[in-house]
């Protein structure tokens, strides 16, 4: 099979640049994640404590898994939105593009519904560890199901528009049939409407091992299809000229990142725009070499959804919003811009 070609970079500098402005923006968003709360932390107690230098269970036991874990849900969401938009050439599209996302949490409800009285569970944010199964197992079944039907509808992965037109339609009915499980049980609706908006209260060190795994595992295999979705860029017919056979490299990239967005979503719930707004960020500043693109969008991710936490927590305090309803609500207007500009060029 003949190699895609690599398109030029000529931007290593910048792109390194990016990539330590990120990483800073990463480890302050940490500190200042974890000092954040109920009883404030002052940065140099968090250091001491991430340190191992004195015992601080605030910090390690209540605060840090749920940083920790808004930084790897928000590096699948990035890298899952980068791979998508890459595979479908198309700058709108992010993880949720074919009804994964509206499939992992039917999943992820059904499975609350099937184990019952959990209402205790969610409230100790322990719901995933009081599962007799693996939530994301049955949110990846979920996720699966949703994209199986959404391709038997559209008729194949080539079929773009077909594709998100009935990754549209199944989202749709599976988000009423996971309403219908929530109100299945009153005692739970409030909890389990609170984990479909997004929400990483829910977090314990449980899920950070759960996403940790999913994402080591599809990063590599997703970073390998970069010079794939580099020649991709350039149209099917000069990837298809190449030797590539699209088909087979297309559903196979359609389940790694649907099981990265599973994961993500079990663990965490429906958190929009994170996927989009990423990797655009990245490709405006640093080109649209996938080879770069799809770990930076995972990175970029990762730094969107710790300061989006952080104002979760911030707005009302000592209350808390979803995280999800702070990237819709931040996200909503970039999705409108975009949509605005890509209908300029057109």
């Amino acid at each position: 099979m003949v190699r895609a070609p690599a398109l030029p970079s000529g931007r290593l500098p910048l792109r390194l640049g990016v990539t330590a402005a990120m990483l800073g923006l990463l480890a302050l968003g940490l500190v200042l994640g974890v000092g954040f709360g109920a009883v404030p932390v002052s940065p140099a107690e968090v250091l001491r404590a991430l340190a191992g230098l004195e015992a601080n269970p605030i910090v390690t036991e209540l605060r840090l898994p749920r940083v920790l874990g808004a930084m790897l849900v928000g590096a699948a969401l990035g890298l899952s939105g980068a791979a998508f938009q890459g595979l479908f050439r198309n700058p709108l599209a992010d993880p949720y593009l074919m009804g994964s996302a509206a499939g992992a949490a039917f999943g992820v409800t059904l499975a609350v519904s099937l184990a019952g009285g959990l209402s205790g569970a969610f409230a100790q944010g322990a719901v995933f560890e009081a599962l007799p199964v693996s939530a994301t197992l049955f949110g990846f079944l979920g996720a699966l199901l949703a994209v199986a039907v959404t391709l038997l509808l559209s008729g194949g992965a080539s079929r773009t528009h077909d594709l998100i037109l009935a990754g549209v339609v199944v989202g749709s009915v599976l988000v009423s049939l996971t309403s219908y499980l929530m109100l299945m049980d009153a005692d739970r609706v409030r909890a389990v409407f609170a984990y479909t908006l997004g929400n990483l209260a829910f977090l314990g060190w449980a899920g950070v091992r759960s996403v940790g795994f999913y994402l080591l595992l599809a990063l590599p295999l997703v970073w390998a299809f970069g010079r794939t979705l580099n020649a991709l860029s350039l149209g099917e017919e000069t990837a298809r000229s190449l030797g590539l056979p699209l088909g087979r490299l297309k559903l196979f990239l359609i389940a790694v990142v649907t099981l990265l967005t599973a994961a993500a979503v079990a663990q965490a719930g429906i958190i929009g725009f994170v996927g989009l707004v990423a990797p655009h960020i990245l490709r405006r500043l640093a080109g649209g070499d996938y080879r770069y693109l799809l770990p930076a969008s995972a990175l970029g991710g990762a730094v969107l959804m710790v300061y989006a936490d952080l104002l979760a927590r911030l707005l009302i305090a000592p209350a808390e919003l979803p995280v999800g309803m702070v990237t819709t609500l931040l996200g909503g207007p970039f999705f409108l811009y975009l949509l605005w500009r890509e209908r300029g060029r057109a």
